[in-house]
């Protein structure tokens, strides 16, 4: 019987597309001269890599998967083995139309090393360790923002069927949950039934996420006020309609400004260029892109609406808009613009903005 000369791969790109899943991967591996297999093993690592230096040693590793729940952690776990990794948008990955009707995990492997193999994948920015806590609680902090204003909707929407008014008071918004108007609920309201349950459990909700809140609130003014972040955070305090939230919220969702080469790299991050079609002569220019970060570009339309009361120059530009007839809705993405540009060069000049 001949055996087959012991494998070596030495100085070979050996691609790896992997589908991610929680308990399991379905991983394809494919090499230069094309040879290709597929195989689902248990959601390790280490696995893998054992697997590529049983079958495919002294290679030269390189993995990709797509962003997904497993957020970086399977970055960070390939790398340390020695494993270079692209986490790639799902929306870049080159897919044909049978790919599309016929999709399962080994298709989707498959896909992905052999777009690889090809160099058409290109790598989502990748967060630094030491910043994915600090993103993961700003983004708490929206969450609880969220849910409790979930809550407040709740016990008005019970006030309101059980034919509560409001005292005199508490007509304006603004006054509604201080904690005169909070006691009011607790002590005052009576409800159409003899008991209130109800309306005591959402308010102890309500409590509880205040509570939590003002904790997350105090974790972040003390980030702010860190080396990592100190001079950044004042920078950006010095842009009209950045507020402390925003400017942490900017601060860990970008983590490295110098990723970015031009103002519209980072507006297209934000969200904040518009869908474009051309065809021949004609081109067409649409509403803002569905791609960017859905987490800050809301945040920074937010802002434009504070800044265009306090920037003469960002008030001027909005009311220009308005008197050519544009939609006052329509005219803030503008001026979402103009700020993406502030904060852009702001945090690469390293310099504080000067109103004008």
């Amino acid at each position: 019987m001949v055996q087959s000369n012991k494998k070596d791969f030495s100085g070979q790109n050996i691609s790896i597309g992997i589908d991610v899943h929680l308990r399991t991967w379905s991983v394809t591996v494919l090499t230069p001269s094309g040879f290709m297999r597929t195989h689902t093993q248990k959601a390790s690592a280490k696995e893998l890599f054992e697997h590529l230096n049983k079958h495919y040693p002294n290679g030269s590793y390189h993995a990709a998967y797509e962003t997904g729940f497993s957020g970086f952690s399977t970055y960070y776990a390939l790398t340390e083995l020695g494993i270079k990794c692209t986490v790639v948008h799902a929306a870049d990955v080159p897919t044909t139309q049978k790919e599309k009707v016929s999709k399962s995990d080994p298709v989707d492997s498959k896909k992905l090393a052999k777009a690889l193999m090809r160099g058409e994948l290109g790598s989502v920015y990748i967060h630094s360790k030491d910043s994915l806590d600090d993103r993961a609680l700003v983004r708490h902090r929206a969450t609880i923002v969220k849910l409790s204003g979930g809550i407040k909707s709740r016990i008005k929407h019970l006030l309101y069927n059980n034919g509560v008014e409001y005292p005199e008071e508490y007509f304006r918004s603004n006054r509604h949950w201080t904690r005169s108007f909070i006691t009011w609920l607790q002590n005052d309201v009576r409800l159409l039934s003899d008991t209130r349950v109800s309306l005591d459990l959402l308010i102890a909700e309500v409590l509880h996420y205040r509570e939590r809140l003002l904790d997350v609130n105090r974790r972040l003014r003390s980030l702010a006020r860190s080396d990592r972040y100190a001079e950044k955070y004042g920078i950006l305090m010095s842009v009209p309609g950045i507020g402390s939230t925003i400017a942490m919220s900017l601060l860990t969702e970008i983590d490295d400004i110098g990723r970015f080469s031009n103002q519209r790299q980072f507006a297209s991050f934000l969200g904040l260029v518009p869908m474009m079609s051309s065809s021949g002569d004609k081109e067409y220019v649409g509403e803002k892109t569905f791609r960017g970060n859905k987490f800050l570009g809301p945040k920074i339309v937010e802002a434009s609406w504070i800044a265009i009361r306090h920037d003469a120059e960002l008030s001027a530009k909005f009311g220009a808009l308005c008197t050519r007839g544009m939609k006052s809705q329509e005219a803030i993405i503008r001026i979402a613009r103009k700020l993406s540009n502030i904060i852009f060069s702001v945090l690469k000049s390293n310099r504080r903005y000067e109103c004008r």
